[in-house]
């Protein structure tokens, strides 16, 4: 399976082979996504998503909701499946996390429009506002969701730019949230360029 294929039927297990498995391959995707994980100043953290991240998330929800049948199995995979890349992009699952509900609610106001104030940029390239990847709204002109899918286009140039090493950098613009991560870890990078295709 290549790196930016989309989950399949026969890429699951079944409920029986999983609850055998779980243990070893939850291990094995926790480990990836503290790679995969960036926190752009205190509040915000883009988890970005690949096929195994992907893969997992399904698997656990046919675990938790017990499903087995074609239909039910076909429906999360066309849920989750926009989440894995394409190959000329990456794309994340972008988390506002406040301990506290009071706050998190006066936050969530405050941010409204931060879905669409995210970006990428490689040294000596334009930088790239993510666009907000949704099926439905998560947000209003009064407040925003705590949970946005996000999706990076990249072009060739960045692509062949980070494939020679180039500097990544990935922030939040918004009138009441600033934060930059300048560089990103070299390990994030590097799996980031893996779900790229030249």
């Amino acid at each position: 399976m290549g790196v930016n294929a989309a989950v399949t039927r026969t890429s699951l297990m079944s409920l029986e082979d999983y609850a055998r498995e779980r243990k070893d391959f939850r291990a094995r995707v926790m480990a990836l996504k503290k790679i995969r994980s960036l926190p752009v100043g205190e509040h915000v953290m883009l988890m970005f998503e690949n096929e195994l991240t992907v893969r997992y998330q399904i698997q656990e929800m046919l675990r938790i909701e017990r499903i087995f049948e074609d239909e039910g199995i076909n429906g999360e995979l066309a849920a989750y499946n926009p989440l894995v890349p394409d190959g000329s992009n990456w794309k994340a699952t972008m988390m506002i996390e406040f301990p506290l509900e009071r706050e998190r609610r006066h936050w969530l106001a405050r941010l409204a429009g931060i879905e669409n104030c995210v970006w990428a940029r490689v040294a000596g390239c334009e930088r790239v506002v993510a666009i907000a990847d949704e099926d439905l709204p998560r947000g209003d002109d009064d407040k925003t969701s705590a949970v946005h899918f996000l999706r990076f286009e990249l072009d060739q140039g960045m692509v062949q730019a980070l494939r020679h090493g180039a500097r990544l950098c990935v922030g939040v613009d918004h009138p009441e949230y600033a934060g930059v991560v300048d560089p990103v870890p070299a390990a994030l990078t590097a799996s980031l360029c893996g779900d790229l295709i030249d």
